[in-house]
């Protein structure tokens, strides 16, 4: 039996109710919403209302109309940037993107829009007095993830918005490590576009994502075609969600996120928050006791999520991890993390770090177990 420490690239295993909505939408329902007036048509479309407005709440929307389902983070990300933006416009970020946000922003700098990268300090944490040198008045975006996958460091979420608004920026967060795991509001904290994956903190499964849309901004769609609406007209349809969802809908995907955000709400966030980094202190510590072995992040908890990373002297990451996984039986995440310029931040590129990520159904045992496999591997480098 395997123990399953990689969380933040996948959260494992899933509350019951998930895997129940999954098999339920697959057997009994079998079609996608907004496809037909027959009784499976609606009771697919009504699943999918429901989702909406599970995720409305969750995120602090007050129109589930501005919550728009995609197969990915990445793809909320690509809509965001790439819709909104356009040559000539200035942009914001950091150094501790993930490439779901890196590579958007690379394609668009290739046709004329502006990229500035605000370096983080070593702990991955950002600096809003180097954000608010960075912007300017005509500044378009500011874009940035709310938690380092690579770190855990949880940024400055409130300062970064209010100096977006300041020059009247658009605010696009890359939720992907945040949602459901850290409280977020998109109407207190004033932002505009939010991206999160349902696979991660939303318990949902893969190849469902979120996009959240403030009212006032109509960035334009990836896809063009059918959406089950105005089916007379060459032209994409303009209201929300449907202008950026063409095609049919992941409806079992769906009705799995819906079981994961309604598990969220009713767990509750910090529950959730409160249970992981505890997991995540005792890992912290145990490692910092071990000789050789190197933890990175914030110091201050009150800055850092569940995300462990670490490094032991003479080892490389990606040998750590075949041995733990090999002789241990202990899953965990090696190498850069689709980070690269997060690594070099922190010091640790081109090799990377050891991940782990403990979930809500980790358990004190799993760390333990994790740990005492530390102990032994640090023993035969030292």
């Amino acid at each position: 039996m395997s123990i399953y420490l990689d969380n933040a690239a996948t959260s494992h295993p899933k509350p019951e109710s998930v895997y129940r909505a999954i098999e339920h939408a697959l057997r009994e329902v079998g079609v996608g919403p907004g496809r037909g007036t027959h009784r499976r048509g609606l009771e697919a479309t009504r699943i999918v209302f429901a989702a909406r407005e599970e995720a409305a709440r969750l995120l602090g929307a007050d129109d589930s109309s501005r919550i728009v389902f995609t197969h990915s983070a990445t793809e909320s990300l690509n809509i965001a940037v790439s819709g909104v933006l356009k040559a000539g416009d200035h942009v914001v970020t950091t150094s501790m993107e993930h490439n779901s946000l890196v590579r958007p922003l690379y394609r668009a700098a290739q046709g004329g829009v502006k990229v500035s990268r605000v370096p983080c300090g070593p702990d991955g944490l950002l600096d809003p007095e180097r954000l608010a040198a960075a912007v300017r008045p005509g500044t378009r975006l500011v874009a940035f993830s709310h938690v380092s996958n690579v770190t855990g460091t949880i940024q400055p979420l409130d300062e970064i918005c209010r100096i977006a608004k300041n020059v009247g920026a658009l605010v696009l967060v890359d939720a992907a490590q945040s949602a459901g795991i850290v409280p977020l509001n998109v109407t207190a904290n004033r932002i505009d576009l939010l991206a999160a994956p349902g696979h991660k903190g939303l318990f949902g499964p893969t190849g469902t994502g979120i996009l959240f849309v403030v009212k006032g901004c109509d960035p334009l769609p990836l896809l063009v075609g059918g959406t089950g609406s105005s089916s007379s007209d060459p032209e994409q349809p303009t209201g929300f969600p449907e202008r950026f969802e063409s095609g049919t809908l992941n409806t079992p995907g769906i009705a799995g996120l819906k079981a994961g955000l309604e598990f969220v709400r009713e767990t509750g966030i910090e529950t959730i928050r409160r249970h992981e980094l505890a997991l995540a202190e005792r890992a912290r510590e145990g490692l910092m006791s071990l000789p050789g072995v190197r933890v990175y992040g914030p110091v201050d908890i009150e800055h850092r999520s569940s995300v462990v990373s670490f490094t032991v002297d003479g080892m490389d990451p990606s040998q750590l991890g075949f041995t733990l996984d090999q002789e241990f039986g202990i899953e965990v995440r090696v190498g850069l993390h689709c980070a690269p310029e997060a690594h070099r931040t922190i010091g640790t590129f081109p090799s990377g770090t050891v991940r782990i990520s403990p979930g809500y159904f980790s358990t004190p045992d799993d760390i333990d177990a994790f740990l005492a496999a530390m102990r032994d591997i640090a023993h035969r480098t030292a």
